[in-house]
Parts: structure tokens; sequence; C-alpha cells
């Protein structure tokens, strides 16, 4: 008997529509492979969707590719992640769920004890959701976990959320807890959150896995994964055999292009060329830009003419995170306190370059603020598109009108 892992398809996630319909393609790809591997059920351990109310056409998407699951008499069992769950109990997981394409197994009894699904199988399934921020880890202090350590069979625990000891070093900052706050005696914790490919068995706790994402969800984990995949685990007389199944849609080339001490058009000429000098017909793009040009800005450069040059590729993407200029003017952090008072700065040397008929340079210093303010709102949970205009809209006639 086996079933299958799964976690942070992240659907919706990409704001470019070629990378978020590749992902939907790619979690279709992972179910048909369940299909074909006969498995008799299915764990996804959150994050199913980037939001906890995706678009419509999203929604759509994804039922009709869980319901050819259905189709096959496979079970999906799911928790909320720290991007689908919602505060206020509005949750996708929770609509699929009425309308039979999963089961969310983070379910309480009448005494707030975390209950369990059982399979057909006679496994035993229960979790806990994810939460912003990590903040699910208050919810591992209070859990009851007495009742499910002494639940006899086969128990698989789902979670989502990081795990201190087994953290990589560049997710160092990140909140988590450790391994020990979980349930002891499951043979298998489902984990989710974290975006990379990880088993351990511990004693007392069995098997701890994270599969990775369904499909990476950024630049960097395109460049480093290229892609994303799910774990099919085999049971045998209780003993479990992991296996990590790779999704490839697309090949990925990743192009790291040093442009330190060259001019902006000898940078534009040296990327141009690098691209030339490879095969990136059909494939998606990766160029990571770095280096401090000598002569120009990196707004110089132009991408117009390098995405002419690579017009034979899938996808380009590019990272100029790294990419400065000797005639970009350096900010001194170490001297300030705050942001605040680096904002201040800026905008006091700048304003010359503005013009607002505003007599005192504070006034006009708090006016750009609540201006930058204003620009950095977002929208609030459930807010129409139209609504948030409004707000915005109002609350720019009450800054005019001060």
């Amino acid at each position: 008997m086996k079933f299958a892992h799964l976690s942070d398809c992240h659907i919706g996630g990409w704001r470019e529509p070629k990378l978020r319909e590749l992902g939907l393609e790619t979690l279709k790809k992972v179910i048909e492979k369940c299909i074909e591997e006969n498995v008799a059920f299915l764990l996804i351990a959150g994050d199913l969707f980037d939001t906890a109310l995706p678009q419509t056409e999203l929604i759509k998407e994804t039922a009709q590719i869980l319901k050819l699951l259905q189709e096959h008499d496979i079970p999906v069992y799911s928790i909320p992640g720290s991007h689908d769950f919602s505060p206020s109990g509005k949750t996708m997981i929770d609509v699929l769920e009425k309308a039979g394409l999963l089961i969310n197994v983070v379910k309480f009894d009448e005494n707030n004890k975390l209950k369990f699904t059982v399979d057909k199988t006679n496994i035993k399934i229960t979790g806990l959701y994810g939460k912003r921020l990590g903040l699910e880890k208050f919810d591992y202090e209070r859990l009851e976990k007495e009742h499910l350590e002494k639940e006899p069979g086969f128990k698989i625990f789902m979670f989502h959320t990081a795990l201190e000891e087994f953290k990589p070093a560049e997710m160092e900052k990140m909140e988590a807890y450790s391994y020990k706050d979980l349930p002891k005696n499951f043979n298998y914790y489902a984990g989710g959150h974290v975006h990379y490919i990880f088993s351990i068995e511990k004693p007392n706790y069995g098997l701890i896995t994270f599969p990775g994402p369904v499909f990476p969800n950024n630049f960097k984990e395109l460049e480093e994964l290229e892609c994303g995949g799910f774990y099919i685990i085999d049971i045998e007389n209780n003993n479990l055999k992991l296996r990590h199944i790779k999704i490839k849609l697309k090949e990925v080339l990743a192009l790291k292009i040093n442009v330190n001490n060259l001019g902006s058009y000898e940078a534009e000429d040296l990327i141009i060329n690098q691209i030339k000098s490879h095969n990136i017909k059909g494939k998606i793009l990766l160029l990571r830009i770095f280096g401090t040009l000598e002569t120009g800005k990196p707004t110089n450069i132009n991408f117009k003419r390098i995405l002419n040059a690579a017009n034979e590729a899938f996808l380009v993407l590019k990272n100029t995170h790294r990419l400065s200029s000797k005639e970009t003017e350096s900010i001194e952090y170490e001297k300030y306190n705050s942001i605040n008072e680096i904002e201040h700065d800026i905008i006091s040397k700048n304003l010359g370059k503005f013009k607002f008929n505003i007599d005192e340079k504070e006034k006009e210093i708090q006016f750009i603020k609540e201006i930058m303010n204003l620009l950095d709102k977002e929208k609030n949970e459930g807010e129409k598109s139209m609504d948030f205009e409004k707000r915005i809209l109002k609350d720019t006639e009450k800054i005019l009108e001060n």
C-alpha cells in the first residue's frame, strides 16, 4: 500500500501568467502520477492556494484537477497552511471540503481536543494548521497530546511549520519550534511550509518529512530547485520507503552575469552575448545580473533589447537586486537610528526635485511621507478592488485638503 504527500502548491502565487499556469499544470501532473501509481490517498500539508481567498478562476481550475482523484476514489486529506489559513475562518479548504473534493483533518471534539480522521485503509490522520508569522506555535503549546499519543494503529500527523533542529542556514530567522513539540508515537509526520526536501527518522517520533514545493514559488527557488515535486510513501509491514518524484515541465537555464566595472552599455552587450551563447529555446531563462557599474545607471540598461534577444525562451525573469552603480548615491545606514530617519533625510535632500505649493520645509516633507504611506497600503482581506480604489482616493483627497 502507498500514499502521496505534497505541500506548498501556492496556486495563484505567481503574478506572471505563464508561471501561474505552469503551477496548475504541475499540480495536474502530480495528480496524474498519483493515479498512475494507484496511491490509497493523498496528503496536502498546507498552502494549496497562495491566499485564503483566491480568484474564482483559480478555484475552478484547482477543483477540476482534484476531481480527477475523486473519479478514481482516491481521497485527499489536507490542512490549511499559513497562506490559505484565515483568522476569519474563511478558507477555500473548507469550501473544497463541502464540495467533496478533500477533507480538512484539523477537527476538534466538544472538549477542544484534536480528532482523528480514519481512512478506508484504517490509517488514522490528524494535524494542525499553519498560521502567518509562525503563530501556530502557541496552538502547539496548548495542544492536548496525551490522547493522540496513546491512540493505537498506524497514525499520520500533518503540520505546516518550520522545525528548529532541521532549518537550513538561510532560514535562520524564520519562526520555528522543536520537533519535540509535535505529539509522539506517530508513524509519519507530513510537513509543509519550508520549501526544501528533507526527511529524518527520530526515536518516538517516526519519519518526519518535508517534500518541498509542488512548483518553485520565486526566482531563487526556480534557480536552485528548477522544478517541484512530492513524496510517494510505500508501506510494507509498517516499514516506510520514501520516493521523491520530480515534476519538470520546462527546463530552466540560470545565468549569473557579473557586470562589475563595466559601463551600462557594455553590460547590456555582455548580457546579450551570454544569452546568445546558450540554447534557450522553450526554456525558462533566469538572468541574475550583479556588480557595480563603472559608468551609467542600472536603468540605462535596455532590458527591452535584452528580452528581444531572448525571444526564443519560454519566459525570461531577471534579478538585479545586487546590481548597482558608482553614480548611485550610497546610504550610510549605520548613522541612522530608524527607517523613519532615513526617509526624512532622503526626502529632505531631494526636495528641490519636487514642486509643491507648500511654504514650510517640514510640512512639505510630511506631505510626501503621507503620500508614500498611502501608496504602500494594501487591500483588506475580502475587500473588492473597486472598494479599495475608492478608499485610496478618499484618503488622498483628505491629504490634499490638509
